[in-house]
């Protein structure tokens, strides 16, 4: 018999739930170390036909973002990675290209690869210059997904200076009053060294709400979104994962954060040459071919600037934050995570730890 278009979607949300409650009850998982997930996304990047070079790299990235808590950019990105070596939409085997034009500004042809091998590679520039000259500036073009931007800057704290790291994606944010999405969901991050020789803090948020890969993973397990997190083609907010994959992103902020996603694609694509949000394939599926986005990263050293007053500045400023009950400083749950999951390892799934393994050697 025929049904209304409204006891149809009761139909199938009851059916989707249902579907996700079997899941979650029949789900088995397997302990892993740190080092085993490394071991396992980068031979499965190694079968699927990346240089061992770029697929340490990206296994080390793997295992941080697991060490992290943000699942969404670990092991369960892998599968995705080794089938766009497969299909092209990432070149596996391409060794970036590094060109210093000015005495403070350094730029890399990713070459279609991965971005994590190429700002590796930048970085190995970037920091000795940066000691020399106090500030640098590095763009990526011709590239991919970088996975956590908070990630890349901190490796230039730990070296003592103050990074700032723009990354921009496929467009998913349409701006403000409007439907059509403009610019990707833009990250940009911010790590502060310490007086200590480590990390006072790091700072990375997108322009949207939450980040795409985060409703990606709730599609993919079944679950629904916060209200808020996204909107579906008429800019309505809706809690159905997959229809706000076909829509947009929620700006963070309303205009403001639109705002700071157009300073980002203004840093990581124009200024680098890269391809803006719009002219972008999307970061998942095989369509479309490389994705040709971009990266940019500013490096100061504090010492050609405020020396000694920097560190007590940034003193005062994280114990006026951590002094009070309840408030934390950015990156604050991430450094948690990191002093558990370091020692205690992290739960996947088995389904997961199968289909990454289709991919080794």
């Amino acid at each position: 018999f025929h049904k209304s278009p409204a006891s149809c979607r009761i139909h199938l949300g009851t059916y989707r739930k249902q579907k996700i409650l079997k899941r979650k009850y029949t789900m088995s998982t397997e302990h892993m170390s740190l080092a085993e997930v490394e071991s396992l996304a980068t031979d499965a990047l190694i079968g699927a036909g990346t240089r061992p070079e770029s697929a340490e790299s990206m296994g080390r990235a793997a295992r941080a973002a697991e060490r992290d808590g943000i699942r969404s950019h670990g092991l369960l990105y892998v599968p995705t990675y080794c089938e766009h070596v497969k299909c092209g939409k990432v070149d596996g085997t391409a060794v970036p290209e590094i060109i210093q034009p000015r005495l403070s500004a350094i730029k890399v042809d990713a070459k279609t690869g991965f971005a994590h091998p190429a700002i590796e590679a930048g970085f190995i520039e970037l920091i000795p210059l940066v000691k020399s000259n106090g500030c640098v500036g590095l763009t990526i073009s011709n590239s991919y997904n970088c996975g956590v931007l908070g990630y890349h800057v901190e490796r230039l704290a730990e070296a003592g200076l103050v990074g700032i790291g723009f990354t921009n994606s496929p467009a998913s944010i349409a701006p403000v009053g409007g439907k059509k999405p403009v610019i990707g969901t833009n990250p940009f991050a911010l790590a502060v060294p310490d007086s200590a020789g480590g990390v006072a803090f790091v700072l990375d948020q997108s322009a949207s709400v939450v980040a795409k890969s985060e409703i990606m993973m709730r599609a993919r397990e079944g679950d629904s979104i916060p209200e808020g997190w996204g909107l579906d083609a008429e800019g309505q907010t809706t809690t159905d994962p997959e229809i706000a994959l076909k829509g947009s992103m929620a700006p963070s902020g309303g205009y403001k954060g639109f705002g700071t996603g157009l300073l980002v694609e203004v840093m990581a694509a124009a200024l680098s040459g890269a391809m803006l949000g719009l002219q972008a394939s999307p970061f998942s599926g095989t369509a479309g071919g490389p994705p040709r986005t971009g990266q940019c990263f500013l490096a100061f050293d504090p010492n050609a600037y405020s020396g000694a007053e920097f560190a007590e500045r940034i003193t005062i400023l994280t114990e006026a934050i951590q002094s009070q009950e309840g408030a934390r400083l950015p990156g604050d749950r991430r450094k948690e995570n990191r002093q558990r999951i370091e020692i205690e390892g992290v739960e996947v799934d088995k389904s997961l730890i199968k289909r990454i393994q289709t991919f080794c050697i």
